[in-house]
């Protein structure tokens, strides 16, 4: 939150700013993880990979190029390549960045997290 503060005007968070991005530039969303891994067939419980061999066939799973990673790796920057790659091929989708439950009130307040209803 404290990022979220200084950076101000400098760049559009969805969707606390509101329903509508710019046309043009950056945007930081908020995004629950978890369903790109669900969507490269892992169960909610194991949603976090913590292995280089397990991110390769997850992303495999999502059409994906393995990202070659070897060992131990942490759930931080698995939960980024996963998730780039499952935007990759939903970001087009309308539905998943309209959601009809989300109203100015709640991303005024709360903000969204996809996933929660």
């Amino acid at each position: 939150m404290r990022l979220l503060h200084r950076l101000q005007s400098r760049l559009f968070v969805w969707p606390v700013d509101g329903m509508a991005a710019p046309d043009s530039g950056s945007v930081i969303v908020e995004i629950y993880t978890a369903i790109a891994a669900i969507a490269a067939r892992r169960s909610v419980g194991r949603s976090k990979i913590r292995d280089g061999q397990d991110l390769d066939i997850a992303l495999a799973q999502l059409g994906s190029a393995p990202a070659g990673l070897i060992g131990r790796i942490d759930d931080h920057s698995s939960d980024a390549l996963l998730t780039a790659a499952w935007l990759r091929i939903h970001a087009d989708d309308a539905r998943l960045w309209h959601p009809p439950e989300l109203d100015e009130q709640i991303a005024r307040t709360e903000g969204w997290t996809f996933g929660a209803a």
